[in-house]
């Protein structure tokens, strides 16, 4: 079929000049809304096939520090998982084992193991230090210090049908940290900028993509010290690892890096600077990143979980830093890449067969760095680097909806995890995805082997004349109070980064302080472990629901996220959560009938189930949230003294907000009518795809005809769709024509 692009023959010829716009105000770049190409290639890499060869650096030593905290995580945590697994053992060993005290013992040894990881990675994390980059390169590959500007990095921002004032007042504060660095103040003609901001939409929503190009005017005019760009995309392809990608081939070659970033995503100056300057010192790195801290939250939940990451996340993440030294991680945004390294190693392959674990790969980070480092360049994180924050859901419900994707993205990676050249931390990356949504169905699965083992105690009567013709019974026995030592041990290896955390948040004075004082953060921890023991068996079985849905072939597909309402409507909470509650009171009167001390040990989980509904409501209450803060539970140093760069998005975000909008996005058709400037930069900005002759897109199809039949824009207006309106606003000619109509009514008015 032959192809013919908008304009050309086939269409209707476009409007004559006199009805373009002519003033612009937008600027010195004018309606431009991207910079010259500067294209790079980024094939898709084989998992297939690999040679050592092919990298762009030898595999160096592992520095002894790495070695140390290695042999302590996993070597600790092998020796820890073995002595808990024969403390089982000894449990159930006081006569003859039966086969299903041995299920129960293999599936304690998964769930144990996972925990004592968790634990011996934190203690790991006690004596991390920092890696340094690897000295003595040639001097070809070693950054000019001379040229600072040189390097110019580009801080890339994603978006997917996002709130435009959110997203662009964060990028505002953003561009007024930078113009405060020397870097920024050094600049000069020959250089140029360091930085230069662009956005990546995705957005398919009609109103919300003018809303984007009215913020993204308005934050040019308000930062003309920094080039800030953007493009929509008219195809989704590959979603965000896509978007991405598409902006690697086209501008790649314009930027020596790339910080990416989320919609909640914000920086201070110094962190990217820091970043920036990681990545320049160390000619082999390919991406550094820091850990992000969640701040903003305001709904219960929200406060809950930036507590959680601010008190124990240190813990955490100087453990994972200090055990995977160069071979690290990526965690999609908040991290800064080496465009160069990511064009060359991080093109993703297509995987074979249907979804859910065919296809396009969800979960792109993880192995956009696993790729990335067999290539040889190093993936860093540096988490003593403060000042990057993103938010948090809002609610449990907005959680479960991000895990169905992430928990198929993540499953998906069992594709991946065998491929050729990989560094064996990648591998552990990967299998520690896999398993933190495996482990819900693991561990339903020990709960109902240990309430088996009590029904068959309670109700089946043992076979003294079995086949054998033993002259006892095969009897499932257990060590009582050796159970209960199990079950203590247990529970200090699971709280055991906690405590770590509790600990050095103590004796840090700022942090301390920042919490409210000693009382206020050891309440705020017991009532943060407390609640997130009810929320457990909730996402238990909601992970454990989203890994059978996958197993079955089912797609996650993909939405947005919601980043500020936690409120869910009752009926939205009775239908997802009715399956938990009437699973709760089934377990709990079963337990009931065999021994109430079994339904005592398994109170938490059952409380938890039965009350997932006033549960769930409560995570997503803003007054609970209100109410947490006026009690000083839960705070956090970054909410008793918020960073600037937080003031400032927060303040700027009414700024950003397009005209005429009251709790969403304007209409986004009758906004670039009646503004010339946004008209311009829209079609300036526009990229249509070549139709295919004899094959017309019904949806165009229809809102021409509309457009042509409807007597003025009001009634044009009534009669459009939504898909309707992103035809005509994805189409010069139907746009220009609809300009047209109002142009003259116009004049018919005034004649």
């Amino acid at each position: 079929m032959d192809r013919i692009a908008p304009g050309e023959a086939g269409d209707a010829p476009l409007l004559p000049p006199q009805l373009l716009p002519v003033q612009l105000h937008l600027g010195p770049l004018g309606p431009v809304a991207v910079p010259p190409e500067a294209s790079m290639a980024m094939p898709p890499q084989q998992l297939g096939r690999w040679s050592e060869s092919q990298a762009e650096f030898p595999r160096a030593p592992v520095p002894g520090p790495t070695r140390m905290a290695r042999l302590v995580a996993f070597g600790g945590g092998i020796l820890l998982t073995m002595f808990g697994v024969a403390e089982m053992v000894r449990v159930v060993d006081v006569g003859d084992v039966t086969p299903l005290q041995w299920a129960l013992v293999a599936l304690f040894a998964v769930t144990f193991g996972w925990i004592a990881l968790a634990a011996t990675t934190a203690i790991a994390g006690l004596g991390h230090t920092p890696v340094r980059p690897e000295p003595n390169l040639p001097a070809s590959r070693q950054g000019d210090p001379r040229h600072p500007g040189a390097e110019r990095t580009a801080l890339v921002m994603p978006v997917y049908n996002e709130d435009p004032a959110t997203v662009f007042a964060g990028l505002a504060a953003m561009a007024e940290e930078l113009a405060a660095l020397p870097e920024m103040r050094q600049a000069d003609r020959d250089t140029g900028t360091p930085y230069e901001i662009f956005v990546l939409s995705d957005t398919r929503d009609p109103d919300l993509w003018i809303a984007e190009e009215q913020a993204f005017m308005a934050l040019r005019r308000r930062c003309p010290w920094i080039p800030v760009w953007y493009r929509r995309r008219t195809r989704n392809t590959a979603r965000k690892a896509g978007n991405v990608e598409e902006f690697v081939k086209r501008w790649g070659g314009r930027y020596a890096h790339m910080l990416v970033l989320d919609a909640d995503s914000l920086m201070t100056g110094d962190a990217i600077a820091a970043l920036r300057a990681a990545m320049i010192a160390d000619p082999r790195a390919g991406i550094v990143q820091t850990s992000p801290r969640l701040i903003g939250g305001t709904t219960l939940l929200g406060r809950l979980q930036q507590f959680a990451t601010r008190i124990y996340g240190p813990v955490v993440s100087d453990g994972i830093a200090a055990w995977q030294g160069h071979d690290g991680n990526y965690w999609g945004h908040n991290a800064i890449i080496r465009t160069a390294a990511f064009a060359q190693a991080a093109g993703l392959p297509v995987l074979p067969g249907r979804k859910p674990f065919g296809g396009a790969i969800m979960s792109h980070d993880f192995v956009e760095a696993a790729l990335i480092r067999r290539a040889g360049w190093s993936v860093t994180m540096l988490p003593a680097i403060a000042g990057s924050y993103e938010g948090a859901p809002p609610s449990l419900l907005d959680i479960a909806i991000r895990d169905r994707r992430w928990s198929q993205g993540n499953l998906q990676h069992a594709g991946v995890i065998a491929a050729r050249g990989l560094h064996w931390p990648n591998r552990v990356h990967f299998a520690n995805g896999i398993l933190s949504y495996l482990m819900s169905p693991i561990w339903l699965t020990l709960l109902l082997t240990g309430l088996a083992l009590a029904v068959q105690a309670r109700f089946i009567r043992p076979d003294y004349f079995a086949g054998d013709h033993s002259l006892f019974p095969t009897w499932p026995q257990f060590d009582a109070e050796g159970m209960i030592r199990l079950f203590l041990f247990a529970m200090a290896v699971l709280l055991l980064p906690k405590l770590i955390g509790i600990a050095r948040a103590m004796l840090h004075g700022p942090t301390r302080r920042g919490c409210g004082g000693a009382a206020a953060l050891l309440g705020s921890a017991v009532l943060e472990i407390l609640l997130s023991s009810l929320m457990a068996p909730i996402m238990m079985l909601v992970q454990t629901r989203f890994v059978i849905q996958i197993l079955a072939g089912q797609d996650s597909g993909w939405g947005p996220q919601r980043r500020d309402d936690g409120a869910w409507p009752l009926r939205q909470l009775l239908a997802t959560h009715r399956g938990h509650v009437l699973a709760g009171l089934a377990l709990t009167a079963i337990a009931l009938s065999i021994v109430p001390a079994l339904a005592a040990w398994m109170a938490p989980a059952l409380a938890g189930l039965i009350l997932a509904v006033p549960i769930s409501a409560a995570s997503g209450s803003g007054r609970l949230g209100r109410l947490a803060d006026r009690l000083r539970l839960l705070r956090i140093p970054e909410e008793t003294a918020p960073p600037q760069v937080l003031n400032r998005a927060r303040a700027l975000r009414r700024d950003f907000a397009p005209a005429g909008a009251e709790g969403g996005a304007a209409n986004g058709l009758m906004a670039v009518l009646s503004d010339p400037d946004l008209l311009a930069l829209h079609l300036a900005a526009l990229s249509p795809e070549p139709r295919t002759r004899g094959r017309p897109d019904p949806v165009t199809a229809t809102a021409e005809v509309k457009l042509r039949e409807a007597a003025d824009l009001a009634e044009l207006d009534g009669w459009l769709e939504p898909p309707e309106r992103l035809a005509i606003l994805g189409d010069p000619r139907l746009l220009l024509q609809a300009q047209a109509l109002g142009s003259r009514l116009g004049r018919i008015a005034a004649g």
